[in-house]
């Protein structure tokens, strides 16, 4: 293993071992998403439903954000079948650390980041060591800007998965607005990341790709006349430029309910 994998992986260890401390405050989701997805290998769509479990929550630290999605859809071409996917990126806060501000004008605070990308039809492994500005940007709750290092662990053709990769970088966006209107509670959350190109185990490349997915809700339960902040609906849109690294590119609307606990 390379030296420069052996400290990615050991910057992300460092960062899983050290948000152990309590939770001071978190939230837990339930998300439910009807589309249709692309095969980006066949360039064919089939009806896909996505069921995410999706957790997040503030530590004396840092924090965190994970999820996992069960992807199924009515192909029958070896993708995007009864899927699991999941990622896991826990954050340092160096203004937690420090017990004061160390950021600066709009920014508010630097971070350390670890992660964890796992999927298991294709058993690919990615570890994510990178770096976080948290911007203080006025109707945001919070907006954050990740950029981080792709070290590649996946397991490889030989062991039946998709094609192991050089490692590569990623740069991330992510967010969460709400605000009231005509009286209901709107929301405006998710990501935009950047992907590098990298070289696959034959020698080909993997495009570089752009994958956008915001989501607009509103409070269904306030709608309804009963208690808010439980169940949302709304749709999430998803522009996926170079799916997988390949030529392909997505534009899908998806129908969502989410319930948070």
């Amino acid at each position: 293993m390379k030296l420069s994998r052996r400290l990615s992986c050991g910057l992300s260890a460092v960062v899983l071992l050290l948000v152990a401390p309590g939770a001071a405050a978190g939230q837990t989701e339930f998300h439910l998403q009807l589309g249709k997805l692309v095969n980006p290998f066949t360039d064919t769509g089939d009806g896909t439903t996505v069921v995410t479990f999706q957790n997040a929550a503030q530590w004396s630290w840092g924090d965190h954000f994970m999820f996992f999605d069960y992807t199924a859809d009515g192909g029958n071409d070896g993708f995007n079948e009864k899927d699991l996917y999941g990622e896991w990126y826990p954050s340092l806060s160096l203004g937690k650390i420090s017990g004061s501000r160390v950021g600066f004008g709009p920014i508010r605070d630097f971070g350390v980041l670890g992660g964890v990308n796992y999927s298991a039809q294709s058993k690919v492994l990615k570890y994510t060591p990178g770096v976080r500005a948290s911007w203080d940007i006025p109707g945001f709750i919070f907006l954050n800007t990740d950029f981080a290092r792709l070290v590649d662990a996946s397991s490889g053709v030989d062991n039946g998965g998709a094609p192991s990769t050089d490692d590569g970088w990623m740069f991330d966006v992510n967010w969460l607005a709400t605000w009231e209107m005509l009286g209901q509670t709107f929301t405006f959350t998710g990501h935009a990341e950047y992907i590098s190109a990298v070289t696959n185990e034959f020698g080909d490349e993997d495009r570089a790709w752009i994958l956008a997915q915001p989501q607009l809700t509103v409070d269904v339960g306030r709608a309804l006349g009963g208690d808010g902040g439980n169940l949302m609906s709304g749709i999430e849109y998803q522009y996926w430029r170079n799916k997988l690294g390949t030529d392909v590119t997505e534009n899908v609307v998806q129908f969502l309910v989410v319930w948070r606990l």
